[in-house]
């Protein structure tokens, strides 16, 4: 990997890992950083997500520093929060977890925050957090027992997955896109360019 350091992302989402290789960055690690998500009492949505970015930030860090590898690298790490009003969604396992989501977000509008945190060569820690506003359609009985059986909303921030069949339902959006999907590109770019990552390594020459 010479001619540039070392990037890691403190993720295994194949949505961030496919956005990253859009702006033309691949990382040479994936650390999937295995922590407690569970909001504090009170916690509100854009907290949440920043301070979960920077929690798995800072334990790829403890696990690189562990096993003694990747050191000098830029790692990074993001978190995606779907919330209506202070209510905080949940990443849906169950159906009926899922079910719930759809009723609560059917003809109603609600907020995406990702937090995006990096961990800096130097051990810095810089953070940002990005917001977008969408609007669901209202949602039919069929449209919810649809969306359930095709099982896309399994672990997806607030049920559901807006590169997917869920695009159907968004009649609104004031934001970033990438940053529904999971991981804004535009802030994320800047963050790495600003610490001196160089994001247009490849640009010129793609493999």
């Amino acid at each position: 990997m010479s001619g540039r350091p070392t990037l890691v992302l403190a993720s295994g989402s194949p949505r961030r890992l496919a956005l990253l290789a859009q702006a033309g960055l691949e990382p040479d690690a994936l650390l999937p950083a295995e922590i407690d998500e569970t909001p504090e009492r009170g916690e509100l949505p854009r907290r949440l997500a920043l301070r979960l970015a920077r929690q798995k930030a800072e334990a790829a860090k403890a696990r690189c520093e562990k096993a003694g590898e990747h050191a000098g690298a830029y790692l990074l790490a993001a978190d995606t929060v779907v919330a209506v009003g202070r209510r905080i969604l949940p990443k849906p396992e169950l159906s009926e977890e899922a079910a719930d989501c759809l009723r609560l977000l059917s003809g109603r509008a609600h907020r995406v925050y990702t937090g995006i945190a990096l961990v800096t060569p130097k051990g810095a820690v810089r953070t940002r957090l990005v917001e977008s506003r969408l609007r669901f359609k209202r949602l039919s009985s069929e449209d919810m027992r649809a969306y359930l059986a095709s099982g896309e909303w399994r672990g997806k921030a607030g049920g559901y997955a807006i590169q997917g069949l869920a695009g159907c339902f968004v009649v609104k959006l004031v934001g970033s896109y990438t940053n529904v999907v999971g991981l804004p590109l535009t802030e994320t770019v800047a963050l790495l360019s600003g610490e001196g990552y160089p994001v247009h390594f490849h640009w010129g020459n793609p493999r």
